[in-house]
């Protein structure tokens, strides 16, 4: 297994990211060896993740498995759905270079090949694959929210035909919020337990949805399993052209969206609703 990825599950392993489903202080680190099996490992109270790194360079291949196994179990959550969830997408972030990702059979972690493949890299980012026409009344959202971005996608539509791009693309990115925002608001105790959930600065509690940024809520929605890596990265690449709103942003930022950027937002807008009706299962 290459360094970095062995870095980067270290770094997992301790929780030092804020995103990561679970911190491990000095005393965590050896009971989660040892839950693992890996008794011999006592943290000697070094730099934790540098130890950590050091510990996952001794492993073996069936070790190795182990550990990985065990970072990916309910059981090491104590059942928790969300830290689970959460845990499953960021180790298979990491582990996708290596060719094989992490998938839950039962509560059995296994492990399945996949083919890894970069040969996009450097290319137009424009390769989200054509996904059916989103249904935002099945979605199941809070009552009146479907129909309004139903509304607004025609909209969008007709801004296109009239080759006003930059309307057409900052009505998609509205739209992308209003998914999320629907979204988090029938499942607030999912959202608002994410490690990554914005807090307010003075209480410390998770700000009120009405709060959050839309960067926010695209993060939040990845961590906790229902926007997968791709749709993540391409909602971001909107929210900056729904950004254009502001006069100001857009002579800073000098972008100017085509046609080809509201093709791409088309696709985004999609892709977010056929992940969040397959994770969230709406009826």
């Amino acid at each position: 297994m290459d360094e970095s990825t062995l870095d980067k599950i270290a770094g997992f392993i301790c929780g030092n990211d804020e995103a990561n489903p679970e911190y491990r202080s000095s005393s965590k680190l050896t009971a989660f060896f040892q839950r693992a099996g890996l008794s011999q490992f006592v943290h000697d109270g070094s730099t934790r993740q540098r130890w950590v790194l050091e510990r996952l360079r001794e492993c073996n291949r069936e070790q190795m498995a182990v550990v990985l196994k065990r970072l990916a179990s309910p059981r090491e959550y104590a059942g928790d759905r969300e830290k689970t969830k959460s845990a499953l997408v960021q180790l298979n972030d990491i582990l996708y270079v290596e060719g094989f990702k992490i998938k839950l059979v039962g509560t059995e972690p296994k492990f399945e090949k996949i083919t890894i493949d970069f040969s996009d890299v450097g290319e137009e980012d424009d390769e989200l694959k054509p996904l059916p026409a989103p249904d935002f009344l099945a979605l199941g959202l809070e009552y009146g929210v479907g129909e309004v971005l139903k509304n607004r996608w025609d909209e969008s539509q007709r801004c296109v035909d009239a080759g006003a791009f930059l309307s057409a693309t900052i009505v998609m990115g509205s739209m992308l919020e209003g998914l999320l925002l629907g979204a988090f608001q029938r499942n607030p105790a999912v959202v608002n337990k994410c490690s990554s959930a914005p807090t307010d600065h003075k209480t410390g509690k998770v700000k009120n949805f009405a709060d959050w940024k839309l960067a926010e809520m695209i993060d939040v929605a990845h961590h906790v399993g229902w926007l997968g890596l791709d749709v993540k990265k391409f909602s971001h690449s909107l929210r900056e052209f729904r950004n254009l709103i502001h006069p100001y942003e857009q002579m800073a930022t000098r972008m100017n969206p085509d046609a080809d950027t509201c093709g791409i937002s088309w696709l985004v807008v999609q892709a977010a609703v056929n992940d969040l009706a397959k994770q969230l299962k709406y009826g």
